[in-house]
């Protein structure tokens, strides 16, 4: 729908949005679904949470950034629109080697991929499961665990298997057999990013409960002692760093598929079909 063109205040800037990337929170809140927080959409409402864009106006008492910076970001529910008003601390700068649809894509999951590997405390001595590891956050989170040494065991759909190979993943197909594929491995820790068949499945391999991370299963914690950390954790630190490992080519952050704005329903119905590998993106510009 249209409507009058927002214009930021003290401290905020405007946000040309070149590309939002769209992220299975976004489809649970409009579908009424279960999230994280708990906290259904307050109507009316807009939707997305990824996007980036360049800076086109600036409020008052906003030194830190100019017109034209290119920038990423993460905000509540307003992220699909052509413009967008964050607070300028909230704004991270787009490195000059990174395209706008994967800067679009980028915050929800680089900063929940890494405050979830960064609670395991992760090293060479480490067999960690990473459940759907082809997607958004599974795909960073098995490839930042590599990072640390640890030996990782990645469940996705057979078409992803050989993607998760190239990567240094040791692929495990998901269903009846995930269980009994996991016990041939030592499997130590466990990055849940699927729900509760994912969870079990650590635990029966002998994960401990205490570092198995699930952002997908919001009952595990309670039941069985498990964590949840998840992108509030984050630290802006490893965002930066991060974003320049994937700008310069050391860490992949695929994009599954791009949609112009125009073709939002149809975006939506390719992120709920899911067997994604990486993200979906709306084109803005």
């Amino acid at each position: 729908m249209d409507v009058p063109e927002p214009h930021p205040g003290p401290g905020e800037v405007r946000v040309q949005v070149r590309a939002a990337g769209l992220n299975p929170l976004d489809a649970k809140l409009f579908r009424g679904l279960p999230t994280a927080s708990g906290k259904p959409a307050q109507l009316p409402s807009g939707n997305g949470h990824d996007f980036a864009g360049v800076i086109d106006e600036l409020g008052d008492d906003v030194d830190e950034w100019s017109l034209g910076d290119e920038v990423f970001a993460q905000i509540g529910n307003r992220a699909q629109a052509d413009f967008v008003i964050a607070k300028a601390a909230s704004l991270t700068r787009k490195p000059e080697a990174m395209t706008f649809d994967v800067a679009g894509a980028l915050t929800v999951s680089l900063r929940t991929a890494t405050a979830s590997v960064d609670s395991l405390d992760l090293g060479p001595d480490d067999t960690v499961f990473v459940s759907a590891a082809a997607g958004g956050v599974g795909v960073l989170a098995a490839q930042l665990a590599r990072r640390t040494g640890a030996t990782v065991v990645g469940s996705a759909s057979t078409g992803n298997h050989e993607y998760l190979r190239s990567l240094g993943v040791i692929p495990v197909e998901y269903g009846p057999g995930l269980e009994a594929a996991l016990a041939e491995h030592h499997i130590t820790a466990a990055l849940d990013n699927h729900g509760r068949e994912s969870v079990d499945a650590a635990l029966a391999a002998g994960a401990p409960p205490s570092r198995v991370n699930s952002i997908a299963d919001y009952g595990a914690a309670a039941k069985y002692g498990t964590t949840a950390v998840g992108g509030s954790g984050f630290r802006q630190e490893r965002v930066v760093e991060v974003a320049d490992l994937i700008a310069a080519g050391e860490l992949q952050f695929p994009i599954d598929s791009v949609f112009p704005l125009e073709r939002v329903t149809q975006a939506y119905e390719r992120l709920i079909a899911g067997h994604l590998r990486g993200k979906i993106v709306l084109a803005l510009q």
